[in-house]
């Protein structure tokens, strides 16, 4: 005769039935995954589709001037919109799966204002760069198509070796190589190593992320 199944002790005198303790199974299996999974795949499959058009948009706008000057008027404004919504779209999806997540994998406020810092920096020193007269090659060309990359790929870098996450830190990484390589191709190629490097990244991400989900 198949007996009961019996009650799980929760380790204080009291005891789960096997549904209370499925249930928590439940609940601790999902927390887990947003801790090692704030950005959903699907985020970076937009994410890296998104730089591969903005980046080779600015690349097909530089490619053929010569000597270098700058990227055309139409596409700045869209570096700008995609640079914005994409920081929106990452920081809204970030807190929300890290809701209810502690402990040394939540991000804080003081590793965003780091990065935030860091990047506003990046574009303070573009603006000395042009009041001083540097070469639009440099501060048109190979600076913002590196520096950003460079600087907030080791920043975030930092960050995940803080909290432990070898995946996010080998993300960063490459995102900071990508910026580092664009420098050997010139002005107006650094902008399509670019597109092409960082949506590598993020599709890699992004398909490392769907395979762990389906484990």
């Amino acid at each position: 005769m198949n007996q009961a199944p019996e009650p799980v002790s929760a380790g204080n005198g009291s005891y789960f039935d096997p549904q209370q303790a499925a249930a928590l199974l439940d609940r601790t299996t999902l927390r887990a995954r947003r801790q090692f999974e704030p950005w959903p795949p699907w985020l970076l499959v937009v994410r890296g589709l998104g730089a591969l058009v903005v980046f080779g948009g600015i690349w097909l706008s530089v490619r053929g001037q010569h000597p270098y000057a700058y990227p055309t008027a139409w596409a700045i404004p869209g570096g700008v919109a995609f640079g914005t919504a994409n920081t929106v779209a990452t920081v809204a999806v970030a807190k929300r799966a890290m809701a209810g997540v502690s402990g040394r994998t939540k991000l804080r406020r003081a590793d965003i204002a780091i990065v935030t810092v860091i990047l506003i920096a990046v574009i303070v020193v573009m603006g000395v760069l042009a009041h001083n007269g540097v070469s639009d090659r440099i501060v048109y060309g190979l600076y913002p198509a590196a520096a950003p990359l460079i600087a907030g790929g080791l920043a975030w870098a930092g960050i995940m070796t803080a909290r432990a996450n070898r995946r996010e830190f080998g993300t960063a990484v490459a995102v900071a190589v990508v910026g580092a390589v664009g420098l050997l191709a010139g002005p107006a190629g650094a902008w399509g190593v670019d597109a092409v490097g960082v949506c590598a990244v993020l599709l890699g991400n992004a398909a490392i992320g769907a395979r762990r989900q389906r484990s």
